[in-house]
């Protein structure tokens, strides 16, 4: 049978194809294989100076709660009334309030149970609110109508209300551990309600009917296929929830009814300096801007994360 002719310009395109050395085709395949979605969301953080200047501030926060001493040898409980209200000294430079305490040293030592409450208080919540919210939106029916009648019930609750009250009842018991468990009991509906939003949106999805059609159990589907696609929306509202709780122990710590007065805390030292606000405003000044700042921080990371996890935002 006679070989059909080809074209001048088919001619050189065979030609070339000839000369392409072997695995080009197989390389250029890889490279334009799409990256995950974490390594994707970390290409995109890495490029923004506000993720750095986030990471920054919180890695000195976690130093200086973790190891107080390094930045102080002055006994923050130390107080001498011969100092009181003193300007800023050698040693001393944040100055002395009315009790005769160093200012710079309770402002080192109190990050230590703010932080620690804030950590603590999200780890309950996202434990709670994602089990909660996970078994809602996987299982559905009357698992999903139960517990999110639960949720509603808890999200009627005002969440600083509920706090102060039980707080007022534990007056005796007051403690990290007591603050931490009333915050992880009332804050947990929020994260419940994304979780289970992001459960619906991914449990239909391809790769969750493969994992059932090779025989995955339904548990095994939820635990190692679902959750870990549905973690995106968790860590962006747990980063921005732990500055929310170390707000509210500095809240209830500043009405008198959070960490005992035994405790360095910076709500207790803003409650104890708004009395002396006209006096000597620098009391207050200190714990408020240590306070502010580590819940700023955690906000712009929570907002870094978010732009870097939603492909909407990143087209906007």
């Amino acid at each position: 049978m006679p070989e059909t002719p080809t074209r001048p310009d088919q001619q050189h395109f065979f030609a070339q194809l000839d000369e392409t050395p072997v695995g080009v085709v197989d390389s250029v395949d890889e490279s334009a294989a799409p990256a995950s979605v974490w390594k994707d969301a970390w290409h995109q953080l890495r490029r923004r100076p506000m993720f750095w200047v986030a990471t920054l501030l919180i890695a000195v926060i976690v130093v200086v709660a973790l190891f107080p001493q390094w930045f102080t040898s002055v006994d923050p409980k130390a107080c001498d009334l011969s100092n009181s209200s003193l300007p800023p000294s050698a040693g001393h430079p944040f100055g002395f309030n009315f009790q005769g305490c160093d200012i710079y040293a309770r402002t080192i030592y109190g990050a230590r149970p703010s932080v620690t409450v804030g950590v603590l208080t999200t780890v309950v919540v996202v434990l709670i609110g994602a089990v909660v919210g996970a078994i809602a939106g996987f299982y559905g029916k009357w698992f999903d109508s139960i517990l999110s009648r639960v949720t509603d019930i808890f999200f009627a609750i005002p969440f600083v209300l509920a706090a102060i009250v039980i707080m007022s009842v534990l007056y005796n018991q007051r403690g990290i551990l007591t603050v931490v468990i009333v915050l992880g009991v009332f804050g947990w509906p929020q994260i419940a309600r994304i979780t289970r939003g992001a459960v619906l949106s991914v449990k239909n999805s391809d790769f969750v009917t493969a994992a059932k059609a090779l025989g995955a159990s339904r548990a095994s589907t939820l635990v190692r296929h679902i959750m870990p696609n549905s973690a995106a929306p968790i860590i962006v509202y747990a980063t921005v929830a732990l500055g929310t709780f170390i707000v509210a122990e500095a809240t209830l710590s500043f009405l008198g009814i959070g960490l005992p007065q035994s405790v360095v805390s910076w709500g207790g030292d803003i409650s104890d300096a708004q009395r002396r606000l006209r006096a000597n405003p620098v009391e207050l000044f200190y714990p408020a801007a240590a306070l502010a700042l580590t819940v700023l921080s955690f906000i712009m990371m929570g907002d870094v994360v978010r732009d870097a996890l939603d492909p909407k935002a990143r087209k906007r």
